[in-house]
C-alpha cells in the first residue's frame, strides 16, 4: 500500500541551506542519512535570493541544493516563497502592503506583510510560481509542491475594498439585496452606491454582523484565489502528477474556511503546535489531526510542520519532555497523517525565530533532541507499512467557519461564547470517552454517523437545517447545545422562538435567553448546576431529562430528549461541568451505539485506529498511547505485534511505560 507521496512515511522538515555554508552542508548531509531523512521542505522564505530583483531570477544556488538533496537520497517539498515578499517588493509597490482595520499602513520587516487583494502582489506571487515550476517540474528531486506558508494576513486597505465590492456585487446582485441581507435600516445605514462600501474597519461601537461576515467570507475567498493562482501556474509546467498543496495552520482563531481549502489542494496539509503539556498536548494533538483528516474527505493527509521540542502556552514557550517528541508525532499519524516534517532541520542562529526549536538544535547533534529525531527516523522506517491507510469515525463534530465567524462578532449576549473553545471541549470529550471523531460540516451528508454534536452552531443556513432534519429523521442521535441554530445565513434571527432552525427536530421552543454573570451558577434537578448560560426552554413533544432548580427558571426544561422519525435529537441549554458533561456523552454514546475505540482505558491512555489493506487482507492497525508520567497495564488489549519493538502484546495485556507508546498490527 503506497503512502501520499510514495511507499512508507514521509519524514524530514523545513530545509534553509541558504542560512549556512558548506561545511554544514556537508554535516547536514550526513545527519539526514543517519536521522533517516526522506523529505525536505526547501524555498518557503527565500523570495528574495530567487528572485533578488523585479523579474531577474537566481536559480543557480536552489538547483545545486536541490541536486545535492537528491544525491542524498531526500526528495524535495518545493515550496514558493510567497509568504515573505522581498524589500524591492515593498519600495517598487508600497500599496500593496497591508492596512490594518484602524487605518495603519505596515511596512516591511516581517513576513506576512502584503495585501492578498493587491493586483501587484498577485501577478508577483503568480510568476514566481510560474517561474519555479517551469525550471523545477521535471528535477528527479521533486516530490510534492508547497504554495505559499500558513495563509492568511487581513487587510483593510482600498484595494481590498474594490475586491470586496466585486465580491459583493456577485454574492448578492443588487444594492437592494445587500441592504436587506445586512439589515441595514437598523441605524440608517442603508447603501445608495457600492462606493460607499468599506471593509468592516474600525468605528465607533458595535459593527453590523452581515457585513462583518461578508468580509470574512471575502476574505476567505480571496486568500482561497491567491492559493488555486499559484497552483494553476505550477501545474502549467509540473501537471497533475505532482500533488499541490499548503499548510494550514490550525490556531485558535481562523481567517479562512479550511473546507473550502481541503477541496482545492491535493491532500491537506497542517501545521500543529500543541499549547499546553501533558495530557493537555495529547488531547489538542487529536483534535488537530481529526480536523486535518475531516477536511480532506477521510483521506490520508500530511503533518508539514511541527516543533521537536516547542509547546507554545499563552505566556510562554515551554519545553517538551523526553518522549513527548514521539508520542505526539503518532498521535497525528495514528489519526491519519502520512508522515512527520518539522520546522525545521537546524535551528537558526539569526533572525527572528532564533528560539524555534529544530531537528538539530544549537547544542548540536550530541543533544537529547537529535537523538530522540534519529530514534523517531528509525520508528517511522519501522511503521512504513500504516501509509496509505484511513480512519474510521462513528461520530461527530460540526464544524463551521460560518458559525465561527458570526458569533465572534460583538454585541452578542455573553463574553463567554467562545466558540474555539467550545467545539474543542466537544471533541475531547468524545477523546476522554476512547471515541475517534470526525468533523463535519452542517450541510454535508451525515448519515454514515451514528452521533452528531452540535456544540455551537449560532449560524444554520437553511441547507443544513434540512440537512439536520434528515440526519435525525434517518435515525442520528443529534446533541445541540446552547444558542444554537438562532441565525441564518445572513446572520438574521430566525423569530418565532428558539432554537430557530430547529425547533421542530429538538421538540422545543425557546423564548429568552438568560446567560449567566460571571461566576454565576443556575440549579439542576440532579443536583448539578450549570454556569455561562441558561434558556427559558417549553417542551413541544420533547422531554425534559433535566430542569432548572431554582430561581425564575425553576421548573423549566435544561436538558430535554425529542424523538423524531426513527432518530433522536438532545438539547442542552446550558454549560454542564466537565463530570457531568462527560456522563451525559456516556449516557448519549451508549444508547446510540457507539463504543471505545478500546473500552475500559484509563483516563490519559488514547488509542485510535487505522485500517487498509495489506499483502490483500483487511488490515488494522492500533496506536496506544501512554499521556501519564505513570506506568499502565492494559488488559483489555491482548493480541497485537508491536511494529516499534516487534514483540508480540503477552497475555496479561499490553504494558506501556510513562510516557510510552505502541502501534500493534492485529491479528
Amino acid at each position: 500500500m503506497g503512502g501520499l507521496l510514495g511507499p512508507g512515511l514521509a519524514f524530514g522538515g523545513d530545509y534553509n541551506p541558504e542560512q549556512w555554508d558548506e561545511p554544514v552542508w556537508r554535516e547536514d548531509d550526513a545527519l539526514m542519512r543517519q536521522a533517516g531523512v526522506n523529505l525536505a521542505t526547501v524555498g518557503v522564505f527565500s523570495w528574495a535570493l530567487l528572485e533578488p530583483e523585479e523579474g531577474h531570477y537566481s536559480f543557480d544556488w536552489l538547483d545545486a541544493q536541490l541536486d545535492r538533496l537528491h544525491a542524498n537520497g531526500v526528495r524535495v517539498d518545493l515550496a514558493t516563497p510567497t509568504a515573505s515578499p522581498p524589500p524591492w517588493f515593498t519600495l517598487a509597490h508600497p500599496e500593496a502592503m497591508p492596512v490594518t482595520a484602524d487605518g495603519t499602513r505596515l511596512t516591511h520587516g516581517s513576513r506576512d506583510t502584503y495585501c492578498l487583494a493587491a493586483p501587484a502582489y498577485r501577478r508577483a506571487a503568480a510568476r514566481i510560481a510560474g517561474a519555479l515550476a517551469e525550471r523545477y517540474a521535471g528535477h528527479p528531486a521533486l516530490a510534492m509542491w508547497h504554495v505559499h506558508n500558513e495563509y492568511a494576513t487581513v487587510c483593510y486597505c482600498e484595494q481590498s475594498a474594490a475586491a470586496f465590492r466585486v465580491w459583493l456585487r456577485a454574492r448578492h446582485g443588487s444594492l437592494d439585496e445587500l441592504n436587506s441581507a445586512w439589515g441595514t435600516a437598523f441605524w440608517g445605514q442603508r447603501y445608495g452606491s457600492w462606493e460607499q462600501i468599506t471593509p468592516p474597519r474600525a468605528t465607533q461601537w458595535h459593527q453590523n454582523p452581515g457585513h462583518l461576515l461578508d468580509f470574512r467570507r471575502f476574505w476567505s475567498d480571496e486568500a482561497l484565489a491567491a492559493y488555486t493562482e499559484q497552483r494553476d501556474a505550477i501545474r502549467r509546467h509540473s501537471g497533475p502528477r505532482t500533488p499541490v498543496t499548503t499548510n494550514l495552520m490550525l490556531p485558535g482563531y481562523q481567517v479562512i474556511d479550511l473546507w473550502a481549502f481541503g477541496r482545492e489542494v491535493d491532500f491537506v496539509g497542517i501545521d500543529h503546535y500543541p499549547d499546553a503539556p501533558g495530557v493537555d498536548a495529547g488531547a489538542d494533538t487529536a483534535f488537530g489531526a481529526d480536523r486535518a483528516r475531516s477536511f480532506g474527505g477521510g483521506k490520508p493527509w500530511l503533518l508539514i510542520e511541527q516543533g521537536t521540542n516547542t509547546v507554545h502556552t499563552a505566556e510562554r514557550t515551554l519545553a517538551k519532555e523526553p518522549g513527548d517528541l514521539l508520542r505526539h508525532t503518532l498521535g497525528h499519524l495514528g489519526r491519519g497523517s502520512d508522515g512527520a516534517l518539522f520546522f525545521q532541520w537546524r535551528q537558526s542562529k539569526a533572525g527572528a525565530e532564533l528560539w524555534h526549536s529544530a531537528m538539530v538544535p544549537h547544542a548540536g547533534p550530541d543533544t537529547r533532541i537529535h537523538r530522540e529525531v534519529v530514534a523517531l527516523g528509525a520508528a517511522l522506517e519501522r511503521l512504513a507499512e500504516v501509509a496509505g491507510s484511513t480512519v474510521a469515525a462513528e461520530a461527530a463534530v460540526l464544524w463551521d467557519a460560518d458559525a465561527w465567524w458570526a458569533l465572534d462578532t460583538n454585541g452578542m449576549p455573553s463574553a463567554d461564547l467562545d466558540y474555539h473553545a467550545t467545539v474543542r471541549r466537544a471533541h475531547r470529550a468524545l477523546w476522554e470517552a476512547g471515541v475517534t471523531a470526525d468533523f463535519a460540516h452542517p450541510e454535508h451528508d451525515l448519515s454514515r454517523y451514528r452521533l452528531v454534536l452540535a456544540p455551537s452552531l449560532y449560524l444554520l443556513s437553511d441547507a443544513g437545517a434540512a440537512s439536520l432534519r434528515r440526519y435525525v429523521e434517518g435515525g442520528g442521535t443529534l446533541l445541540v447545545q446552547y444558542f444554537s441554530g438562532v441565525v441564518d445565513a445572513r446572520h438574521q434571527v430566525r423569530t418565532g422562538g428558539y432554537p430557530g432552525a430547529l425547533r421542530e427536530v429538538l421538540g422545543i421552543r425557546g423564548e429568552e435567553f438568560r446567560p449567566l454573570a460571571t461566576g454565576a451558577t443556575a440549579a439542576l434537578s440532579d443536583g448539578s448546576s450549570g454556569t455561562v448560560w441558561s434558556e427559558d426552554l417549553r417542551t413541544e413533544g420533547a422531554r425534559a431529562v433535566l430542569r432548572y432548580a431554582s430561581g425564575s427558571l425553576a421548573g423549566r426544561p435544561a436538558l430535554t430528549r425529542h424523538a423524531f422519525g426513527a432518530g433522536t435529537g438532545w438539547y442542552l441549554s446550558t454549560r454542564l461541568d466537565d463530570e457531568r458533561y462527560a456522563a451525559l456523552l456516556a449516557r448519549v454514546l451508549e444508547e446510540c451505539g457507539v463504543a471505545a475505540e478500546v473500552p475500559g482505558l484509563p483516563p490519559g491512555v488514547e488509542a485510535v485506529r487505522r485500517r487498509g489493506p495489506l499483502d490483500g487482507r483487511d488490515t488494522g492497525w492500533l496506536f496506544v498511547l501512554n499521556h501519564l508520567d505513570t506506568p499502565v497495564q492494559l488488559p483489555g488489549i491482548t493480541a497485537g505485534r508491536d511494529l516499534l519493538t516487534g514483540a508480540d502484546v503477552p497475555g496479561d495485556g499490553l504494558r506501556l511505560a510513562p510516557g510510552g507508546v505502541a502501534v500493534l498490527r492485529e491479528p
